[in-house]
């Protein structure tokens, strides 16, 4: 394979020995295409979300309101065509809220762990800039775990 410019069909027909036997140059080029057509699908899903809910925001925001639903599933059908709408839900807590209401429940003799879910961490950066003495104490409770790696492909001449 000696062209660079690879079509979707002939991309996702590769196995990944022949990805793999892709000359350097290649690699950096599909690596941009890959990129940039990322960012162009992003980019048209968010024109295309947006169009659906300017055609059917009014009747999405009803559902809702006749279910007497602010997050969750809703439908909205015309003709055969059949949208669903899914909102999640996300939640936070004010931390220091929370850590008064702990205190309280703590003075007064209860279990807080039976109300709230307690989770401890350290930041990486503060970890390591603390003293070997410091950090020899938590170490025991530290497991370091790789992450999922990225790749970043350019040239020698761009590095």
């Amino acid at each position: 394979m000696t062209d660079l410019t690879l079509l979707p069909a002939e991309l996702a027909d590769l196995s990944v020995a022949q990805l793999a036997a892709l000359s350097p140059q290649q690699k950096i080029v599909l690596a941009r295409q890959l990129e940039q057509a990322g960012d162009w699908l992003k980019q048209v899903k968010a024109r295309f979300d947006a169009a659906l809910e300017q055609t059917y925001g009014d009747r999405i925001r009803s559902a809702r309101s006749d279910g007497g639903k602010d997050f969750g599933v809703v439908h909205v059908a015309e003709g055969d065509l059949r949208l669903t709408v899914d909102v999640s839900k996300r939640v936070t807590w004010d931390q220091a809220q929370l850590a008064t209401i702990a205190r309280r429940i703590d003075a007064a003799g209860e279990s807080v762990e039976e109300f709230i879910d307690i989770a401890y961490s350290i930041s990486e950066s503060r970890f390591q800039n603390w003293p070997s003495t410091l950090r020899t104490q938590f170490e025991p409770a530290r497991t370091v775990k790789p992450g999922k790696p990225t790749y970043r492909l350019v040239s020698s001449e761009e590095a």
